[in-house]
């Protein structure tokens, strides 16, 4: 990686335009003003910076979406997107994508995840299931990782079939991949172990075959030395990742709490047989960023699959503009990685 020092490198960030300056700020502006001292947020004034997206049953750029609900108590739903297909005799992988937003901000309607999963959904030539998982403070720990295992649970009764027959007919839920980026990648790594938990019975149709974690929202007590060298930069800073992890963790709970530091102090029990192959994606301006390396080297420290990926150039959220070169890059990154990885016989794990 290179250092910050180097001429012609920003000390917390890297070269960008003035437009993604402006959004960048006035990201960070609206959701510092939500996040009350009290704990709350200010969902009206979220509202402002979070531009929403309409499913489309007509096709835009040969993907169409529809949303699907799973359970209207909680409000879980996901938006599906579908490939134009040119034969219906062709099985494509399942991408379950979970959003980023510190787990308390954002949807799979938010103009930015639809525009997201429409990149992978064309790039990767997958159907894309966006979950819209309960949001904190409202709902603290576990309730997302629930979320998403409902719908994993919702995949494998075959309920796919009556929600879009279509859609139902292309997916091949025996190489279902976990996406997410930052508390979405947090997720997935608490979902797979979930999913894998009882490996070997209660799934009749749904295999993991790989999790992709896009700078992921790990963290602890600890200050580590890219979060006190990046402080001020983009999007993520000390303040508002432990204004965060209070809002959704237990309460009384420290970051040291397993949702966090998962191979921290508090970790227990072992990895499970069955958690599949990730792909950890590390940006060079991330403040994040070390937390992410040692969840790649925990998993690699305990016998699991595991490729690391880093971006030196990359700020956290850099995906989520298209027309930067390193976003691009990453789009073929997870298409090569679900290309590579079908789930063996034994991933047959279970909740």
């Amino acid at each position: 990686m290179r250092s910050p020092d180097e001429p012609g490198l920003a000390t917390v960030a890297p070269p960008l335009s003035i437009t993604k300056r402006l959004i960048i700020a006035a990201a960070s502006a609206i959701s510092d003003a939500a996040c009350r001292s009290d704990g709350t947020v200010n969902r009206r004034l979220v509202s402002l910076l979070d531009a929403r997206s309409s499913a489309s049953a007509k096709p835009v750029h040969g993907i169409r979406t529809v949303d699907v609900p799973v359970d209207t108590s909680r409000d879980v739903w996901f938006r599906l997107f579908i490939p134009s297909s040119d034969s219906a005799d062709l099985k494509i992988p399942v991408i379950v994508y979970f959003h980023g937003g510190g787990f308390a901000f954002l949807s799979p309607a938010s103009y930015l995840y639809d525009h997201v999963c429409r990149r992978l959904c064309r790039t990767v030539n997958a159907i894309v299931v966006s979950v819209n998982y309960r949001l904190a403070p409202e709902h603290r720990y576990p309730a997302p990782y629930e979320d998403g295992v409902d719908v994993l649970r919702f995949l494998d009764r075959g309920c796919l079939l009556y929600a879009d027959p279509l859609a139902a007919d292309l997916a091949d839920l025996s190489r279902c991949f976990l996406v997410g980026d930052s508390a979405g990648a947090n997720i997935c790594h608490h979902v797979a172990r979930r999913w894998a938990t009882g490996a070997g019975s209660g799934w009749k149709r749904l295999r993991l075959a790989g999790m992709v974690l896009i700078q992921p929202y790990f963290g602890g007590e600890e200050r580590t030395e890219a979060e006190v060298r990046l402080a001020g930069a983009p999007l993520v800073t000390v303040e508002r990742t432990d204004w965060l992890w209070r809002a959704f963790l237990p309460e009384g709970a420290d970051r040291d709490h397993e949702a966090s530091n998962v191979f921290g102090p508090r970790a227990t029990g072992e990895l499970e047989e069955a958690l599949p192959a990730a792909l950890v994606v590390v940006g060079g301006f991330d403040p994040l960023q070390d937390w992410q390396r040692r969840y790649y080297e925990g998993l690699k420290e305990r016998g699991k699959e595991a490729r690391l990926v880093e971006y030196p150039e990359a700020f956290h959220a850099f995906f989520a503009f298209p027309d930067l070169k390193q976003s691009a890059v990453l789009m073929e990154e997870v298409r090569s990685f679900i290309e590579g990885h079908r789930p063996s016989k034994e991933n047959t794990g279970g909740c």
